[in-house]
């Protein structure tokens, strides 16, 4: 599971990056608000461990922006700060747990355990954009009332990319989503999956949706042209 640890003490923040690493988690920090931002708007992680008091952009903020773009990966909050209004400030953003410095590692893994075991946000069962239709429960997919028949993994590469419109996965993101693996992204099975899927997606209809942004990735939009 990855990670993201955003801390701007640079001992603490190597310290919590070794010790998650040994316990089995894929870590990646930053050490200010503003990149820590950018890379949990990137990527998808399982959890995110945050300082309040960062450079750049305070945790509080990072959070807001974090949970206005849709985003629900939990958040843990360090920080030194005890008061019980700083604590309510940043659950009522959106944050999930508090941990305040000093802490002991194993509380923190416990916390974090705890967290990443829980339900993720609920998300809508049918997702509807420019006449496609995702029905996520029923794992079934129609455009324009015509009913598309997709392999399993077809579906998955649409649901996947219907659940975020407008946005740019790379391949990297989307093999971790769709085939739970990781290997290097420069193999080709994205791109076969996804001319198979647009086979069937956009070939028929005048109006395509999943167009290719060179040298970053995929997406789905219905208002973009193939760049």
């Amino acid at each position: 599971m990855r990670v993201l640890v955003v801390e701007d003490e640079k001992k603490t923040r190597d310290f919590l990056r070794r010790g998650l690493a040994e316990s089995g988690y894929v870590v990646d920090t930053a050490d200010d608000g503003e990149t820590g931002l950018d890379l949990a708007l990137l990527n998808d992680y399982g959890c995110l461990v945050l300082d309040v008091m960062l450079p750049r952009r305070d945790g509080w903020s990072l959070v807001r922006e974090l949970r206005a773009s849709g985003r629900h990966a939990p958040v843990l909050f360090l920080t030194a700060r005890d008061a019980v209004d700083d604590r309510v400030r940043g659950l009522e953003l959106g944050a999930d747990d508090y941990l305040v410095k000093p802490f002991a590692f194993s509380e923190l893994l416990a916390r974090l355990r705890s967290l990443m075991r829980r339900p993720p946000a609920l998300l809508p069962d049918v997702t509807a954009v420019a006449g496609l239709t995702v029905d996520h429960t029923r794992r079934k997919a129609s455009r324009d009332g015509r009913t598309l028949h997709l392999t399993s993994k077809e579906f998955a590469l649409l649901a996947l990319l219907a659940r975020r419109p407008g946005d740019v996965l790379s391949r990297t993101q989307i093999v971790e989503q769709v085939w739970d693996m990781n290997f290097d992204s420069d193999a080709n099975v994205v791109d076969v999956a996804i001319r198979r899927l647009r086979r069937k997606v956009d070939d028929p209809f005048a109006r395509k949706l999943i167009h290719t942004v060179r040298g970053a990735g995929y997406v789905l939009d219905a208002d973009r042209e193939e760049g």
